[in-house]
């Protein structure tokens, strides 16, 4: 497209701008990018391949998705720090052509609004294998939302389980500090609480991401100290794999993999 007026438009404005030009790759997912040039190899790692890895599941309960991609974003409201998650009609974040300053750099976010969910990632000096981190993350946080009651308690169930058996450690950063704060509140931990609900909100975000980042790549999980007992993490993804089933072709565990392993490798 054209970069006469690209460098720092808005968000906002360049959705408003270019909606009508998204180029269609299903009936649930489009895709636009600007101020960078992609080649098909690039469409297929971006879009193509992480999407079609998608249990058919989560797809189905999705809303209609726009993917954008654009070299850098900038979030412009003096507050700082990288920016990534759900935004608001009135966030200004803006599509720059060069890299912005680390405390304005944003690296994701979506926006689900009247026409469905915008995704919008800034790609320029990000690896792949992070992209396709965040754009898991993102899909996971949609499909959070529509989860159904059923599903919901079930996974309620299951941390409230592994809670009273003291089990240390979670997926990701963000749903370990909650599950320490939660553990540092009470030894018996109420699974009617404000807390707990974002806890498991956050939870059931990371160990999403996790399952179909897997699903879609050979990922290593790295150990450490804040990281589930391997036995722990295997129950959550098998569960997982039981709610929402891979694709046809495609596995969650190397055993279940009949011709070789998926067509990535990465590292989460």
């Amino acid at each position: 497209m054209p970069q006469f007026d690209l460098d720092r438009m808005s968000v906002a404005e360049f959705l408003e701008r270019f909606r009508p030009e998204m180029v269609p790759l299903s009936h649930a997912f489009s895709y636009f990018f600007a101020g960078l040039p992609l080649t098909e190899e690039d469409i297929k790692e971006y879009l193509e391949e992480p999407i079609a890895a998608l249990p058919p599941s989560i797809v189905k309960s999705l809303p209609k998705a726009q993917v954008v991609l654009v070299p850098f974003l900038e979030k412009s409201n003096g507050k700082g720090g990288k920016r990534h998650g759900p935004i608001s009609p009135g966030s200004r974040e803006y599509i720059l052509l060069d890299k912005p300053p680390e405390n304005k750099a944003s690296t994701h976010f979506h926006y689900r609004g009247a026409n469905g969910a915008d995704l919008v990632f800034a790609v320029k000096d990000t690896d792949l294998a992070d992209y396709h981190y965040y754009f898991f993350h993102e899909i996971a946080a949609l499909a959070e939302v529509s989860l159904s009651e059923e599903v919901r308690v079930e996974y309620h169930a299951m941390l409230g389980d592994e809670l009273g058996a003291h089990v240390h450690g979670e997926v990701d950063e963000q749903s370990w500090h909650l599950k320490q704060g939660l553990r540092r509140r009470s030894s018996k931990v109420r699974r009617d609480t404000k807390a707990f609900h974002e806890y498991a909100r956050l939870s059931f975000i990371d160990t999403l991401t996790l399952y179909i980042h897997g699903i879609c790549c050979d990922i290593d999980v790295e150990t450490g100290p804040r990281q589930l007992p391997s036995r722990v993490l295997r129950k959550r993804l098998m569960w997982f794999e039981t709610a929402f089933p891979p694709p046809q072709g495609y596995a969650v565990f190397p055993e279940e993999l009949d011709a070789g392993p998926p067509p990535n490798a990465e590292r989460a």
